[in-house]
């Protein structure tokens, strides 16, 4: 393959990994096709990236809008993320490869198939096409599940993919010593919290799960970072439980400052709803060494997360499941220290931006000779069917 052109609606920091590896391996063959500038709640997150030369901005000049879509259709392969569907229709119709780089479509539930509009929408997008020679690199352990209810669309066609920030590289022993100096620091273990405050993270299960805990004598402190409409509620929740002094509340970091603070934590928790699609801040807590605890309702925990060897799974929504397994965690450094060095080793080894581009490659070579994945775990390999009730404690 010589020619890849990525297709979404904006460049941000959680393409650029990827996009650079796709670059280091092609050269000028990689073309990444922005279709829209970035709201400005997400650039003022610090999500703006300064932009390679490998990005084509369509909305600023007809020129750049008219060899994006020449690409379309001349690109060896074409991957289709959020963004306008007449880019690649004439492609589908001469059935050339197509990967659609899809979360779950169905996380608000079954209903939305239901509702006129979107049905002729899914129809026209996916269940047509279901013989076709597209694909899909599914950016949700439950993403095969949603398409399977969709009439059986892409039938055995879905292979595991993610959503891959930068990727850090460590000395371990000098990470773990990081993590046991900033415990000293702060005279107990530092639990923390990264996101955007809104209702679908459910930061509030963390904060019960927390009281509760401190009310049974253990020593932690929460560090709660980000910023949204549920910030004071939170605020307020840790007051009203009793756990404002050992609760720390910190506004919106930079990408790379939110990364160094992970790795500077010896547990992380992700308490999100199934309406986190991916939930890109468990393969960063991964990459950074900690004992991650997340929801069983996250499209990245079945994949990254394995209950016992690189993290904790909680039931989603549930504040004792969410106890229990801090609980097991606070009492036992060496497991803390285990679960970390063993989720590091996964992402370093397998799940990273470098392996993800090289076996996008190795795929469509395959897929080419009519043959199918040559990868039994990690990314590019089958994506089973995992369901909504997937967990068991």
């Amino acid at each position: 393959m010589n020619t890849l052109t990525f297709y979404s609606n904006y460049y941000n920091h959680h393409q650029k990994a990827l996009c650079d590896a796709f670059h280091d391996l092609l050269g000028e063959g990689f073309t990444f096709v922005e279709t829209m500038p970035m709201e400005e709640f997400r650039s003022g997150m610090g999500w703006g990236e300064d932009y390679p030369r490998y990005v084509i901005k369509t909305y600023e000049s007809e020129e750049n809008e008219e060899k994006a879509r020449k690409l379309a259709l001349s690109s060896d392969l074409v991957i289709m993320g959020t963004a306008p569907e007449y880019y690649i229709e004439p492609r589908i119709a001469e059935n050339k490869i197509v990967f659609r780089y899809s979360e779950r479509p169905l996380k608000e539930g079954f209903i939305k198939f239901f509702i006129p509009r979107l049905t002729k929408k899914y129809i026209h997008l996916h269940v047509r096409n279901r013989k076709k020679d597209v694909y899909i690199l599914a950016a949700s352990a439950f993403t095969s599940y949603d398409f399977k209810k969709m009439f059986g669309s892409y039938p055995d066609k879905c292979y595991k993919f993610a959503y891959f920030p930068k990727h850090y590289v460590y000395e371990t022993d000098e990470l773990f010593e990081r993590k046991e100096k900033e415990e000293r620091k702060a005279g107990a273990v530092t639990v923390l919290w990264e996101g955007r405050m809104i209702r679908l993270k459910r930061a509030d299960l963390l904060i019960r799960a927390a009281a509760k805990l401190h009310n049974e004598g253990y020593d932690l402190r929460l560090k709660m970072v980000g910023d949204g409409d549920e910030k004071e509620k939170l605020i307020a929740l840790a007051e009203r439980l009793g756990i404002s002094g050992i609760t720390e509340f910190e506004g919106f970091q930079k990408p790379d400052e939110a990364r160094q603070k992970m790795a500077n934590a010896e547990i992380y928790v992700m308490t999100s709803n199934k309406l986190e699609g991916w939930g890109s801040v468990i393969y960063e807590a991964l990459n950074a060494g900690c004992a991650v605890i997340a929801s069983s309702a996250c499209g990245a925990t079945p994949w990254l997360v394995r209950s016992g060897r690189t993290g904790e799974v909680f039931r989603s929504g549930s504040v004792d499941s969410l106890a229990d397994k801090l609980r097991n965690l606070l009492r036992d450094e060496n497991l803390r220290r285990n679960l970390g060095l063993a989720a590091y080793k996964q992402m370093h080894d397998l799940w990273n931006p470098q392996v993800a581009a090289s076996r996008v490659i190795e795929l469509y070579n395959a897929l080419s000779k009519g043959e199918d994945t040559p990868f039994e775990e990690g990314p590019l390999s089958k994506a089973q069917i995992i369901k909504n009730n997937w967990f068991r404690e």
